[in-house]
């Protein structure tokens, strides 16, 4: 899957790394829905890291639709909250 990082790019991430996202963006919706700016970014750089980790950048020059946004790595507690959706920032 194609997931873009707002402000940086985008990762190639195998499907077998979805439910590992998943736990990290349940954090990070916990987070969002607590209030808690500290516990947010804390929570929002693991999954971040893990996308980077996990994935493999797309390169600049190539046009893919990305299958999944992620806010930038400072994003506030209102910028989050923006793109949250039933399911979290990660459907599933």
């Amino acid at each position: 899957m194609i997931i873009r990082i707002l402000g940086e790019g985008q990762w190639d991430v195998s499907d077998d790394q979805l439910d590992e996202l998943n736990n990290l963006d349940a954090q990070v919706e916990s987070a969002v829905n607590a209030g808690n700016e500290v516990a947010l970014a804390d929570a929002l750089a693991a999954l971040l890291d893990k996308v980077r980790l996990a994935g493999a950048p797309v390169a600049d020059d190539e046009i893919v639709n990305s299958e999944l946004v992620l806010p930038f790595a400072d994003a506030s507690l209102d910028d989050v909250r923006d793109l949250l959706n039933d399911d979290g920032l990660i459907p599933g």
